[in-house]
């Protein structure tokens, strides 16, 4: 046991070192380009573990992002969605515990029982094959679960020990499941965030869901005052009910949302189409209203390893969002790369 936590805070203290170590800058909290960790620096370590955070934050990257799901006993924790078997060995630990469709949820499991959990890299629940195959090594598990606040303990500390301010970036995911489970996650959430400071338009955080109901609601019923972001998905997805994505797209939906939001974000190819003949970005008109309607508009997700059609490298997409789209900011699993682009493009 204390030779697995010697290794825990040692894979903590070299991310922070290794990866700020020389690193550029990227852009401060008020400026206009963002550097957005997804899942931390989940290009390199598993997603939403301590050590991605970690190792973002060393990356220099502006706001690092929480995924935030509610345990049994109603505590926010960080996973990406509302199951644990895609990224932990819950299946081997309480192989009794799956539901009638075979999947293992965060809600039916207290916080003491998912920290008993191992993290790893994600993998396919029915194969076990590695989503990422040459990201970290599945077999290399040695991560936990962290709640919000724990998140929230490692960026202010380091923000305090280092004279930075990161930012973060929570999710509140599928709020009409856990409503459905007896939760509030949008309240819990909100809570935790004020408790900490996240409370009022100058908080160096923005709240983003993609239910737009849920949305209203965190502005106007729980009178949320920090930034808030709707995230925009596709119908095909699975929207959730009462939220249209086809009509948030739309110039009347994006102005409707400019009543309640500070910004919005939309999956990438909704605002970038691809590139025209000379190479330039071609803006949908959803990126264009948000921008006449002058919301920040943070797309998700540039990955590395798994580049739009029209980007051959990350230059090229970085230029097309940067230089040509005058997006505000990007989430994306490599912020070491989105920072050196924007370190070495000062104009962009």
């Amino acid at each position: 046991m204390l030779v697995k936590k010697m290794i825990r805070s040692s894979v903590l203290a070299v991310g922070i070192l290794l990866a700020g170590m020389n690193a550029p800058f990227a852009q401060d909290a008020t400026q206009e380009r963002v550097v957005i960790a997804h899942r931390g620096a989940s290009g390199y370590l598993p997603e939403h573990t301590l050590g991605a955070k970690a190792l973002a934050y060393g990356m220099r990257a502006d706001y690092i992002e929480q995924d935030v799901v509610l345990s049994k006993d109603g505590i926010p924790v960080i996973l990406h969605d509302i199951h644990l078997d895609t990224t932990t060995d819950v299946a081997q630990k309480f192989p009794e515990r799956a539901r009638e469709d075979g999947r293992y949820y965060a809600i039916d499991f207290t916080l003491a029982e998912i920290k008993t959990l191992t993290v790893t890299e994600r993998f396919k629940a029915d194969t076990g094959k590695q989503v990422y195959a040459d990201r970290f090594p599945g077999e290399f598990g040695i991560f936990k679960v962290p709640t919000l606040e724990e998140e929230i303990k490692l960026i202010q500390g380091l923000n305090h020990s280092t004279g930075r301010d990161v930012g973060i970036y929570p999710e509140i995911k599928d709020p009409a499941f856990h409503r459905e489970e007896g939760q509030d996650i949008a309240k819990t959430v909100i809570t935790v965030l004020e408790k900490w400071g996240y409370n009022n338009p100058s908080s160096n955080a923005f709240v983003q869901c993609f239910d737009w109901s849920e949305t209203q609601r965190i502005r106007n019923e729980l009178s949320y005052q920090g930034k808030l972001v709707q995230l925009i998905g596709e119908n095909r997805w699975g929207a959730p009910e009462g939220t249209d994505y086809d009509y948030l797209k739309s110039v009347d939906g994006v102005a409707e949302m400019a009543k309640v939001v500070d910004g919005i974000g939309p999956w990438l190819p909704q605002v970038i189409e691809g590139l025209s003949e000379n190479s330039t970005a071609i803006m949908t008109p959803t990126l264009i209203a948000a921008q006449r309607a002058q919301l920040m508009v943070h797309p998700y997700t540039l990955r590395a390893d798994q580049l739009p059609k029209w980007a051959g490298d990350m230059d090229i997409a970085l230029k097309a969002i940067f230089e040509d789209a005058g997006i505000d900011g990007i989430f994306t699993d490599f912020p070491d790369q989105v920072v050196q682009y924007l370190a070495t493009n000062p104009g962009a």
